[in-house]
């Protein structure tokens, strides 16, 4: 499988400029530093993962906020300063977020052909702003569509993005995701302009049950929930899951993973399907976001990245871990102090990157 060049031990910066506790100029020169990207590097990260929401660097009436774009410039020059490169991710575009609760009607971004040139023309100004910046920074679309339904339809939007990106920067990595929030099982139903730069995108909070458990944002998530990983077998997980509707769109629900043991190859065994469509493209795979919550108890915290990252280090997948700080996950946060060694040090590095 083709590699993911220069990016493959990443950590995302959420809650900076995507998923602000206020969008305000005070949370966007305090919430992250120069000194954060360093520290990244000194973890032992070669890049981050950058979301941006569009309300950061635009209005709603379609007009760009140029101040907003400076923290992307910060972002992309301690970067490079600190050795680091840069996904930048769009999380949020006018009319839609994968947070179906945050907007109105999240599905109308699918049949709304104005909401779609919007997406169209953000992906237009952010390319051609960071043209130059071919080798360190690379362009993901769109996070987590949620609605399988609307598979086709993204695609042909997706596409449309894809080729004004091309337009303006013809060798940057362009990263494109599928439905079911990204789901890894979502990937064999991507449909882009693939060329040697596009990479196909992913991410894993499987067992959701487990990543997720007592996170208040979840319906249905019980406050009181213990759930441990592994787990004895794949109906446990299953079951525990079955309550909460947000679980049902994870890949263990594919009947094609009813025989999926819980053990050291559990993830090796799910991310098969995206593996064998990315051999057969021969592009790159991307794990853009993966992590545990930090109200999951931490040795087995461990023990899940230890298995996911055997999938990654066997088939040089390229990740993110999410995150880097706050947002119930971050990695510097206390929860992890006695496991956050273990973690960091569990994904090899990777030849030619």
């Amino acid at each position: 499988m083709k590699k993911f060049t220069g990016f493959y031990k990443g950590i995302n910066l959420g809650g900076w400029i995507s998923q602000c506790k206020e969008y305000s100029k005070e949370h966007y020169d305090s919430f992250i530093s120069r000194d954060d990207f360093f520290k990244i590097k000194e973890l032992g990260f070669d890049h981050v993962r950058l979301p941006l929401d569009y309300n950061v660097i635009m209005k709603d009436d379609g007009s760009f906020i140029e101040s907003g774009f400076s923290y992307l410039d910060k972002g992309i020059s301690w970067a490079k300063e600190s050795g680091l490169k840069v996904v930048l991710d769009l999380h949020k575009t006018l009319g839609y977020m994968f947070d179906t609760n945050a907007v109105p009607n999240p599905d109308d971004f699918f049949i709304n052909s104005k909401l779609q040139d919007v997406f169209v023309k953000i992906w237009d100004k952010l390319s051609e702003r960071y043209k130059d910046c071919t080798d360190m920074v690379a362009f993901e679309l769109l996070n987590e569509i949620v609605n399988p339904h609307y598979e086709e339809k993204w695609n042909e939007i997706a596409s449309r993005a894809f080729a004004v990106i091309r337009k303006n920067a013809p060798d940057s990595w362009i990263l494109v995701g599928g439905v079911n929030y990204n789901s890894v099982s979502a990937v064999p139903g991507i449909k882009v302009p693939f060329d040697e730069k596009t990479v196909l995108n992913f991410h894993c909070y499987e067992p959701l049950v487990f990543t997720h458990q007592k996170a208040h944002w979840i319906k249905e998530m019980p406050s009181d929930f213990d759930v441990n990983y592994p787990g004895p077998d794949i109906n446990y997980l299953r079951e525990k899951s079955s309550s909460i509707p947000q679980a049902r769109y994870g890949a263990i629900f594919d009947p094609a993973m009813d025989n999926l043991q819980l053990d050291e190859n559990f993830f090796i065994n799910l991310f098969k399907p995206a593996i064998d469509t990315a051999e057969k493209l021969n592009i790159p795979l991307y794990c853009g976001e993966y992590g545990v919550i930090d109200k999951a108890p931490a040795p087995d915290t461990a023990v899940w990245f230890s298995h996911i990252h055997k999938a990654m280090n066997k088939y040089q997948i390229s990740s993110a871990i999410w995150s880097y700080k706050e947002m119930d996950f971050g990695l510097i946060g206390s929860h992890y102090d006695s496991v956050r060694s273990q973690i960091c040090s569990g994904l090899e590095a990777s030849d030619g990157n």
